[in-house]
Parts: structure tokens; C-alpha cells; sequence
């Protein structure tokens, strides 16, 4: 075989081990989000299909995948059917760039291979932004393409809601990558190396706090998760966009919303906590004198910040009441916009007066 051949192999094998593990993370919160949910509701959750409901993500993938897929009589069937693939192909595209581990290579068949990372651009965080964007026009074509009023009104209402919420999650980043100096997400993530207090949402000289507020508030709403999930709102529009939709193609909406989940999740991580840093300085195995193994503890670390937030998603969605939608665009172009914005004026001017006083 070719260089090219094994590298385009190996590239292959990097591709499906990180789709894998999304797509097993998805079936797992599908669970773990109605679990929580009935621990915060003082309820059990589901109980049936295997012990303590354990099996219920793979009941429902085969009740999904089997169940009768209709398209309504006046849909436009071609759209209809390009929708749920255009909202969950960018969700998973966006992994490309997102480093799960240390910055280390290793040697496959003669090949240097970065195992934590599939593609380290040196525009990273641009690649994500313009891919989510895209997002939004699956959800658009899916309540058009559908014929129905509320799923017109579902789709619009995304519409409104990812544009104004987008522009507050790249203002949020913003001042990030000022401290970091790179939109690569592999070099942002290794300038926060040496402890929790070289995090960027404390670091010196401008602690990103108000940034990290905004981007965690923004990510939620883009997402379209409670209390922002006013295009699927079930007591005003039945389900929003996919009102419409069943079987599989509802599956695909369904995994492009958790995936969204978990890649913003990711995002927050290694912007704002650190990646898979530990909030001390180097690891515990790399002072026992296992080097070699001190990658398990950051890929460890950056799991446990990603499901930190996943379970903030859960936690919000038990806590919080459905916004009214003046109050949903209200909140976002007056409060968030403001905030964000003086986030980037302060941020420069603490980190121009920083190096100058070097």
C-alpha cells in the first residue's frame, strides 16, 4: 500500500472512532438526560427495557428505525427528505478540529499520527463557526419543505433565534482568541497549560468570566435546549420544525440536536477550562514516572468538563421555564450583545497594556 493509501486509511480509522464515540455518547444522554431529569423530579425515570432502563437508547433506535416514515401529501418530498441530513451532517463535521487529548504523535505503519485530534487548522474555531451555521438552514428547509403552519413558524423561529445567538457565541470567543493569539484549537488549548489558574475564564490579565457566561447562555440557546427551545415548543407549535417528520429522519434531527450538545460542550472545554489540561500543573501520572501513560489523564479531565456541561443542559432543562419570544430576542440582542462586545474592548485593552508593560 501507497503512503498516501495508509494515510488515507488511518485518517479513515481516525474518522469513525471519533463518529463512534459521538454517536455513542448521543445514546447515552438520551438516557442519562431522562434519568436526571427523574432524579430532579423525584421520579425514576425509565425503568422497563433492561435493568434500571439501561437498554432503552437502543429500544428506541429500533423503534425509530422501523417505525413508518410518512411525507406529507403536499411537502416538497426532495427537501423534505435533505433536511434532517443537512442539520446532523454539519453537527458531526464540526469533531474534525476538536482536540480529546495531549498533542502527541505516534508512529502507525511508518506514518505520524495525531491520535487525539483529526485535523489541527490553524482556523479551527472559524471551521466550527461556519459549519453550525449551516445547521440552521436543515431546520429552515425542514419546516418549509413540511407544508405546515407550525412547522413554518418552528423553522422561522430557529432561523431568528441561531442568527442572534451565533453572533453572540463568536463575539464570546473573541477574547479568547486575543489571549491565545491563534483560532487553532490545539494552541489555545496548550496556552492554558500549567494550572487552573492559566484557564482562560481566569487567567491574567482579563479573566474571560463574562465571556464564559455569554458563550455557555448563547451555546444553550443555539442549540435550542430549555429555556430557549421556542422552535420546538411543544404547548404553542406541537413539535416546531418536525412536527411533521417520523422514523429515521426524525432520528436525524434528534442526533443532530445532542450532537450540537456535546460539540458546543467541547467547544467550552478546551476555550475556556483548559482542554484536557488538569488544573494543576503537568499530571499525577507524568510525576509517578508514567509518561507514557499521562494522556489518559487528560483525556479523562476533558470528559469530565464535557460532561459537566451536558449535565448543565439537563440541569437547566428541570430548573428553568420557556421564555416568552420577545423576551428570547430581547435578552439576546440587549443583554448578551452589550456584554459580549464590552468583553473584547476590555480584553484588548488589558492585554495591549500587558505586553507593553513586559
Amino acid at each position: 500500500m501507497t503512503e498516501i493509501g495508509l494515510r488515507l486509511a488511518v485518517s479513515l480509522a481516525q474518522i469513525a472512532a471519533v463518529m463512534g464515540i459521538v454517536m455513542l455518547t448521543v445514546m447515552i444522554l438520551t438516557l442519562a438526560e431522562r434519568k436526571v431529569l427523574g432524579w430532579m423530579q423525584d421520579r425514576m425515570g425509565p425503568m422497563e427495557v433492561g435493568p434500571y432502563g439501561i437498554l432503552q437508547p437502543i429500544a428506541d433506535g429500533l423503534k425509530l428505525f422501523f417505525k413508518e416514515d410518512i411525507v406529507p401529501a403536499g411537502a416538497n418530498k426532495f427537501m423534505f427528505s435533505l433536511a434532517p441530513i443537512l442539520a446532523m451532517v454539519p453537527a458531526l463535521i464540526g469533531f474534525a478540529v476538536i482536540p480529546f487529548g495531549p498533542d502527541r504523535t505516534i508512529e502507525v505503519f511508518g506514518i505520524t499520527v495525531k491520535p487525539f485530534v483529526i485535523s489541527d487548522i490553524n482556523i479551527g474555531i472559524l471551521y466550527i463557526l461556519a459549519f453550525a451555521s449551516i445547521g440552521a438552514y436543515g431546520i429552515i428547509l425542514g419546516g418549509w419543505a413540511s407544508n405546515s403552519k407550525y412547522s413554518l413558524l418552528g423553522g422561522l423561529r430557529s432561523a431568528a433565534q441561531i442568527i442572534s445567538y451565533e453572533l453572540n457565541v463568536g463575539l464570546a470567543i473573541v477574547g479568547v482568541l486575543i489571549m491565545a493569539g491563534s483560532l487553532s484549537l490545539v494552541k489555545i488549548t496548550e496556552a492554558q497549560a500549567g494550572g487552573f489558574w492559566h484557564w482562560f475564564v481566569f487567567a491574567f490579565p482579563a479573566p474571560q468570566i463574562f465571556a464564559f457566561v455569554v458563550y455557555v447562555i448563547s451555546a444553550v440557546a443555539e442549540t435550542n435546549r430549555v429555556p430557549f427551545d421556542l422552535p420546538e415548543a411543544e404547548s404553542e407549535l406541537v413539535a416546531g420544525f418536525f412536527t411533521e417528520y417520523s422514523g429515521m429522519r426524525f432520528a436525524f434531527f434528534f442526533i443532530a440536536e445532542y450532537a450540537n450538545m456535546v460539540l458546543v460542550s467541547c467547544v467550552a472545554a478546551a476555550l475556556f477550562l483548559g482542554g484536557w489540561n488538569a488544573p494543576y500543573p503537568g499530571t499525577l501520572l507524568g510525576h509517578l514516572g508514567l509518561e507514557s501513560l499521562a494522556w489518559i489523564e487528560g483525556v479523562a479531565w476533558f470528559t469530565v468538563k464535557v460532561y459537566f456541561f451536558l449535565f448543565l443542559f439537563f440541569w437547566l432543562r428541570a430548573t428553568l421555564p420557556r421564555l416568552r419570544y420577545d423576551q428570547l430576542m430581547k435578552f439576546g440582542w440587549k443583554v448578551m450583545l452589550p456584554i459580549a462586545l464590552g468583553n473584547i474592548v476590555v480584553t484588548s485593552i488589558a492585554v495591549y497594556i500587558y505586553q507593553h508593560m513586559q
